[in-house]
């Protein structure tokens, strides 16, 4: 099997055939790309030179610290939903395939942590939920590098009036990650975890309803908060399920997993623990079902479901096999060499079908630290507007931002490399996260 288009996206040498120290350079760039992402200050042992410390005033308008975090795409904004969901499938990745890593689980490690820090900071006031930092509206109007953001920095908050939350699952599975080697931090975690579920479960809404403007039109969440119980297991309590298959009998969202929508997430999790046993109803059967419509309809196109639902399925497979189970669909049977085989189809069609067979990965990404020039480069400061022309060139980003995987590419199947098409062009930690788990995978079976 080749890995031709992920190593294109990732700024990697192409070769003829790919091995599994290959699939570990993959897997090193992917993970890579988070300290791309970093906003706050930045630590001593920051590999992605290039890019410096921003954002060190975040929460001072409510008093707060809440430096640190991820800037979740090609923008200067913190996105609280879709970071918390990014952490939650790093340290899913982690708990699955975390002993096929070698010693890139220390660098995946950090960066559970570097998300994980900042949720506690955004969730350090009892009643209060931060769901963004930074006006979205005045940032998506300029084109400047996130060490000269001029913009406001609003922070946005839910609370028991309006509230809502997306941070306890992220959270809870961090804290499973540290759980043996930093225990009193895991300890922290999870009780805080707690702490934030009891609050969404107490005051029901979703925060577009809470933050309006401050995530919408961009993040609004449409999703299940349910989501934030995977990592209560195996000692679910009672209550926690009723809530749990109360959504998910609600849903019709059985094969979809992203940022938003999380149902295909919980009955693949929980199907893991309740396999072959009487409480396997409904999640098997509806985990089954995902399979099924994953296997007869691959999400090839847009990267962002693709990588999730790729990881899903994989995460599914390895359950299967633990329980020696299968899946019947019908018209055949999935067992795990027809997982593999669907996986390898994945690859092999990002590589044919988003970049060919060239040797080369994307050159103008839609990206405003990658685009424009490096403190290092350009010490003088960069206004809003004065960042246009970096935004509008036909020039290469000069900050290779390694590992980036984009949104792209289009219903046809074509990439243009455009800048200014932020739909195709523009890389999320969303998208890179499932695809730690992946790698980490194929570098021990490639």
């Amino acid at each position: 099997m080749t890995l031709l288009t992920l190593l294109a996206v990732l700024g990697m040498v192409i070769v003829d055939k790919v091995g599994s120290q290959n699939y570990g350079d993959a897997l090193s760039k992917c993970i890579l790309f988070f300290e791309g992402q970093r906003t706050g200050k930045l630590p001593s042992n920051q590999r992605m030179i290039w890019r410096k410390d921003s954002a060190l005033r975040d929460g001072s308008d409510l008093g707060m610290d809440l430096l640190g975090g991820y800037y979740d795409a090609g923008d200067n904004v913190k996105f609280n939903f879709p970071m918390a969901f990014s952490t939650t499938m790093l340290a899913w990745s982690v708990i699955e395939f975390g002993q096929f890593m070698g010693p890139d689980l220390q660098h995946a490690q950090d960066s559970i942590r570097w998300g994980a820090d900042y949720l506690l900071k955004s969730t350090d006031l009892p009643g209060k939920v931060t769901a963004a930092v930074g006006n979205p509206i005045a940032d998506h109007n300029c084109w400047e590098r996130p060490e000269d953001m001029d913009t406001p920095r609003t922070s946005y908050v839910v609370n028991q009036t309006h509230p809502g939350s997306e941070t306890a699952a992220a959270l809870a599975a961090s804290s499973l990650v540290f759980k043996s080697a930093h225990h009193r931090y895991s300890i922290l975690l999870v009780n805080r975890a707690k702490e934030v579920f009891e609050f969404a479960d107490k005051f029901r809404g979703n925060y577009k309803d809470s933050v309006g403007q401050g995530v919408c039109p961009f993040y609004c969440d449409w999703g299940s908060y349910s989501y934030m119980v995977q990592n209560n297991i195996p000692n679910l309590p009672r209550r926690v399920i009723r809530l749990v298959n109360g959504d998910l009998q609600a849903a019709k969202s059985f094969a979809e997993f992203r940022w938003d929508t999380k149902d295909a997430g919980i009955n693949v999790l929980v199907s893991g623990l309740v396999m072959n046993s009487t409480s396997a109803e409904p999640y098997v059967p509806q985990a089954d079902r995902f399979v099924c419509s994953v296997l007869h309809e691959p999400p090839y196109n847009n990267m962002q479901h693709a990588t999730a639902l790729s990881f899903l399925l994989l995460v599914y497979a390895q359950y299967l096999k633990k329980h020696d189970g299968s899946v019947n669909c019908g018209t055949f049977v999935a067992a795990l060499s027809r997982f593999e085989q669907i996986e390898k189809g994945q690859i092999t069609y990002w590589e044919r079908t988003h970049w060919g067979f060239s040797q080369k990965f994307p050159k103008r990404i839609h990206h405003r630290a990658s685009s424009l020039p490096s403190i290092g480069a350009h010490p003088r400061h960069i206004n809003c507007k004065d960042g246009s022309p970096y935004y509008e060139t036909l020039k290469p980003n000069p900050n290779l931002l390694t590992g980036a995987i984009i949104g792209g590419p289009d219903m046809k199947d074509q990439f243009p490399d455009n800048r200014t098409n932020a739909g195709e062009s523009e890389p999320t930690t969303y998208i890179n996260a499932p695809l730690v788990g992946i790698l980490a995978y194929f570098k021990a079976f490639p």
